[in-house]
């Protein structure tokens, strides 16, 4: 028994001491492997070191490479945008200068239209005063006969006239003038300090209100389109007010001018008041914060009385529903009808307090010397003139421009 458990653990302990010699085999077969590694591992670092090196020369190249590219197209887009800051300052200068140019185009143009609009006034007044100028040598009582002939003919007026060659007459004496022809520099200066200097321009407030009065076909309804599509181009809001309530197709006729300049109308039914026509459209211009509201009115003078109470009742309104807003009264006149003309502002400046006059169709007359017995007589500005049928033909009365597109200069 003894011998079998000697037997038994003698094998046990050969057992365990091959597994212990085959454990020192395997280690150090291990500490071979892993010598053999390390030195495999540290060339493989020192190739990764190498690498590691070179990318970074590289990197290092490729970005001094990319610096200069990049320094130079920083330095040509520089470049780029002063000459593009230049170019559009040049631009703007010369939009600049264009505009100018413009402007005095359109003044110029004005004024050609104006000289042509007074062809034939001119052909009746300052033709025949050059003529009677020249057919004289000296300053006489006989040449300021004829110069009064002339102005009375061409719608002047007699007063007018006759204060004109009152005032010719003692310049030429302090002057001591000889010459025939300096009288017609001296007739220019007196017409320009009749007319005065430029009136007020109309749609300058806002708000404001312009009531349009006059006798039917004197070119109301007209006015009123070119006036509103005048302003509209200015950048103003405006709005029209049907008020003639009376005159068969004056509604009518207002609303097709009002698609023209893409203004709305206000109106009513044929044969309503005309006042609460006026209520209706300022409570309208009011909600639409409007700057610009032009009233239509009727113009009937064979019954006056009528005519006064209608307007007394427009201006009421306004007064009460509108006392904020600037108020212009414009008389329009028809120039072809000459002293006539004059006849009926004098009627409406008893209704009204006119501040100013639409002169209309004075390049169909020969008798243009209205405009200034209108001043004369009823001390009314003239503050526009028609000088043509197109809706840029409704021109800015200046008084300077007039007479000198009267002499033709």
């Amino acid at each position: 028994m003894a011998n079998f458990f000697k037997k038994l653990f003698g094998k046990d302990k050969e057992k365990e001491q091959e597994e212990d010699i085959q454990q020192e085999e395997l280690l150090d077969g291990e500490e071979q492997l892993s010598d053999e590694e390390i030195e495999k591992l540290l060339f493989e670092e020192e190739d990764l070191e190498e690498d590691a090196v070179h990318e970074l020369e590289i990197s290092e190249v490729q970005v001094e490479e990319s610096d200069e590219p990049a320094m130079q197209e920083s330095e040509e887009d520089a470049v780029q945008e002063l000459e593009i800051s230049e170019v559009q300052a040049d631009e703007e200068y010369e939009s600049e200068e264009q505009e100018e140019e413009e402007i005095e185009e359109v003044n110029v143009s004005f004024f050609s239209k104006l000289k042509d609009g007074l062809f034939k006034t001119r052909k009746n007044i300052t033709d025949k005063i050059n003529d009677v100028l020249l057919s004289f040598k000296s300053v006489d009582e006989d040449l300021f006969e004829e110069l009064e002939e002339i102005l009375i003919t061409s719608d002047v007026g007699v007063e007018t006239t006759m204060r004109i060659l009152d005032n010719l007459r003692l310049k030429v004496k302090q002057q001591s003038i000889k010459d025939p022809m300096q009288i017609k520099g001296l007739l220019k200066q007196e017409m320009i300090e009749i007319l005065g200097g430029s009136t007020s321009v109309i749609g300058t407030h806002s708000p404001e209100v312009i009531l349009i009065i006059g006798v039917n076909g004197v070119g109301k309804t007209t006015s009123i389109g070119k006036i509103s599509s005048r302003l509209k181009k200015s950048g103003k809001k405006v709005l029209i007010a049907a008020a003639d309530t009376f005159r068969a197709a004056a509604i009518d006729q207002l609303e097709v001018w009002g698609k023209r300049a893409g203004v709305d109308v206000i109106k009513h039914q044929e044969g309503s008041d005309p006042a609460a026509v006026i209520f209706d459209a300022i409570s309208a211009a009011k909600s639409r914060k409007t700057d610009v509201l032009i009233c239509d009115t009727a113009g009937r003078l064979h019954n006056k009385k009528n005519l006064m109470e209608e307007l007394r009742k427009i201006f009421k309104v306004i007064d009460r529903e509108f006392p904020e807003a600037h108020r212009e009264v414009l008389l329009v006149l028809d120039a072809t009808t000459g002293q006539n003309a004059i006849a009926q502002a004098k009627v409406f400046k008893e209704v009204a307090d006119i501040t100013g006059i639409i002169l209309t169709k004075l390049d169909g007359t020969a008798k243009g010397g209205i405009v200034i017995g209108i001043k004369s007589e009823l001390d009314i500005p003239v503050k526009l003139i028609g000088v043509g049928e197109k809706v840029n033909d409704l021109q800015e009365f200046i008084p300077e421009d007039f007479v000198n597109a009267l002499f033709g200069e």
